[in-house]
């Protein structure tokens, strides 16, 4: 394998439900060990494109390259083995209600055939990493935590598999301000303790701001204009915030007004 390569790859992907066109001609290439921030509006097809990367959808149109492989061709077997690579926080954390916070974060080590003990050993490391004592937490059922314990938990959870790549889906929403804080020290870290490459979608800024080396913005595609890719913007951080584009600019500043005045003719 060339290590030039990118890890990730989209060749011309798009994603159809029916008669409603979510992605359509994405082209984007992810190098190992990067940070990738996702922005967009809702509807622009952000969550659909994680789902894409680890093969939950299998995308109308184009293909998506993992390690030089074509995620199309590879059997259900050769599938599993590849997602065991990855980690998913999902945007509600997903656990599994009834497993407690141990079994949890055990669930990924397990399934990877590790020894008891290892998978002891992992499940206290990975709470650890997230702030959580794991004497204290390993019982509890999520119906006992709170939305930012869920998230930490399901960042320790998808840690324990000792993931290549971290997908992580709207990691700080709903979440107060101080929470959001400490989830996005928590992706900083995580990729300081074990380096991999991380692909973030998010609507918040700040989350941008602490955790990403490059960013992407997607446009829904019925606010494109003829022939216009739907990757509107990428670049680094500060190339976002003096980009001249105004649907950006008002994206990173939260102004609507432009929107607004196109409702409202």
């Amino acid at each position: 394998m060339d290590s030039t390569a990118p890890l990730i790859r989209l060749e011309n992907l798009g994603m159809r439900f029916e008669r409603q066109e979510v992605l359509a001609g994405l082209n984007l290439e992810v190098p190992a060990g990067q940070t990738l921030a996702i922005i967009g509006g809702s509807g622009c097809g952000k969550t659909v494109l994680l789902k894409l990367l680890v093969g939950l959808l299998q995308p109308t149109a184009g293909r998506v390259w993992f390690d030089g492989k074509a995620l199309d061709s590879l059997g259900q077997k050769d599938l599993m083995k590849l997602r065991l690579q990855i980690g998913f926080l999902f945007q509600g954390a997903a656990l599994f209600d009834s497993l407690n916070v141990y079994d949890n974060v055990a669930f990924g080590p397990r399934i990877l055939g590790l020894a008891e003990a290892e998978v002891d050993q992992r499940v206290q490391e990975r709470l650890r990493q997230v702030n959580l004592q794991p004497e204290l937490v390993r019982d509890k059922m999520p119906a006992d935590l709170s939305g930012g314990m869920k998230k930490r938990v399901g960042l320790a959870r998808a840690l324990a598999l000792n993931p290549r790549v971290m997908l992580y889906d709207e990691p700080t929403t709903g979440l107060d301000p101080i929470t959001i804080d400490v989830i996005n020290r928590l992706i900083v870290r995580a990729r300081e303790v074990q380096p991999m490459t991380s692909i973030v979608v998010t609507h918040e800024i700040r989350t941008v701001e602490a955790v990403a080396d490059r960013v992407i913005m997607l446009s829904p595609l019925a606010q494109l204009k003829p022939g216009e890719p739907q990757i509107i913007f990428d670049g680094t951080l500060d190339e976002l915030k003096g980009c001249a584009d105004q649907r950006v600019r008002d994206f990173i500043h939260g102004d609507a007004s432009r929107t607004l005045n196109d409702m409202l003719g």
